[in-house]
């Protein structure tokens, strides 16, 4: 197989300056665990200023006006089940056409009977948090005793009553050596999709230690190497598909991307954990091109738009502009559309126009949005010139394999 017929990168079908492909709404901030490394730097109750159902409804008009495709809505928080009025905006989502998930918190408001009601209403899937591989690290990551246990039966009540399940993980030094094992409660719980999040120093997440650049990359293989057992996607990691490009038709992968220490460690666990019970390979799923305000945007509890949940610089409120106005008139996202823009080697980078870097992790070590992703171990070519990517149905093929001068993981 080679680079040319293998199908690596999956292209929005739309352009991204005009629409999104997903919209996450954080409908409240209140939640009751105490997680070490959220975003929100949540709080117990509801914010008197958050938006209220007519506002959430008008929102979610705003957003169906895009018209097909319309872009996917996923409602967070916080915990989405401290509203009680969840189940009607999904239901006020569906009614308009779009496609409506959850991301809820595991607590004692996790119920079978919301579930389900929540499911009539229109929700198509589910998205739970499993930071560790035991109760000892996955509650000591959400701070309240008995939420591994309780994470463990809800995924599995989520898929009983046909809701399509989605694991979350955030990586940090603390868990990585545990992944294997997560990957191996992911297939048992039978996720149709594994989200990786790679840990941004953002809100209580300044306390914790991320990754060096060069583990990530260790990580990132890693993961590619997964992708043949359950779908994978990785979050404030674009470079996962400057590698899935990479890897595209090369035939000894060791030989040219060398195994470090990480990597040799997480795949030797993972063949010591799965020997003899290896699920069916699986053709891989090809990451999608979106990135912060490329495809992507999130509305906070009071309505105020950012490009991402983890890029705090706010873009516009939606109870001063519609949203399709603020999407596409914004400066800041009409900029973070343009990598050639992007600092340092994001800039002249010849997969900027597929990865752009974590614009995120760029504004948290350096206050610029635009600056160099310092997560990226890769070393551009001297030459920069964008990697030509061609659009093939849903996927988009590499149309050869660029290495770069970096020495890859």
């Amino acid at each position: 197989m080679t680079a040319a017929d293998t199908r690596a990168v999956r292209l929005m079908h739309h352009d991204a300056a005009e629409r999104p492909f997903i919209v996450i709404w954080e409908v409240t901030r209140a939640c009751q665990l105490v997680c070490t490394h959220c975003r929100a730097d949540a709080i117990r109750s509801r914010d008197p200023l958050e938006l209220t159902t007519d506002e959430g409804h008008r929102l979610l008009d705003d957003l169906a006006s895009f018209g097909p495709p319309r872009p996917l809505i996923v409602l967070t928080g916080g915990d989405p089940f401290e509203r009680p009025d969840l189940a009607d905006l999904v239901a006020h989502g569906t009614r308009l056409g779009l496609s409506m998930a959850l991301s809820p918190s595991v607590t004692d408001r996790l119920t079978r009977s919301l579930l389900v009601d929540l499911r009539d209403a229109g929700a198509k899937a589910v998205s739970l948090s499993l930071d560790g591989a035991c109760a000892q690290s996955h509650d000591s990551f959400r701070g309240v005793e008995g939420v591994f246990a309780a994470t463990m039966d809800a995924a599995r009540t989520v898929r009983d009553i046909g809701l399509r399940l989605q694991v979350n993980t955030t990586v940090t030094r603390g868990n990585v050596l545990e992944l294997p094992r997560i990957l191996k409660s992911v297939l048992e719980l039978g996720a149709a999709l594994w989200s990786v999040f790679f840990l941004i120093p953002t809100g209580r997440g300044k306390h914790l230690d991320p990754l060096t650049a060069a583990e990530e990359e260790e990580v990132l293989h890693w993961l590619h190497d997964s992708s043949t057992l359950v779908a994978i996607k990785t979050t404030e990691a674009p470079h996962y598909r400057r590698i899935a490009i990479q890897r595209a038709g090369v035939s000894d992968l060791d030989d040219v991307f060398a195994v470090g220490p990480l990597r040799s460690a997480l795949r030797r666990d993972t063949a010591e954990l799965l020997r003899g019970r290896e699920p069916r390979p699986r053709r891989p799923r090809p990451p999608i091109d979106v990135n912060a305000g490329r495809g992507f945007a999130f509305v906070d509890h009071v309505g105020v738009v950012y490009p991402s949940g983890f890029l705090p610089t706010a873009v516009g409120s939606v109870r001063e502009q519609s949203f399709p106005d603020i999407y596409r008139g914004s400066g800041l996202l009409q900029e973070l559309r343009n990598p050639d823009a992007f600092g340092g080697r994001c800039g002249h980078c010849e997969f900027r126009t597929v990865c752009g870097g974590s614009r995120s992790h760029a504004y948290a070590t350096t206050g610029d949005p635009l600056a160099e992703d310092p997560s990226c171990s890769y070393q551009p070519t001297e030459a920069g010139q964008v990697l030509p990517i061609r659009r093939t149905g849903r996927s988009a093929p590499a149309t050869r394999t660029v290495r770069g001068r970096g020495t890859p993981s």
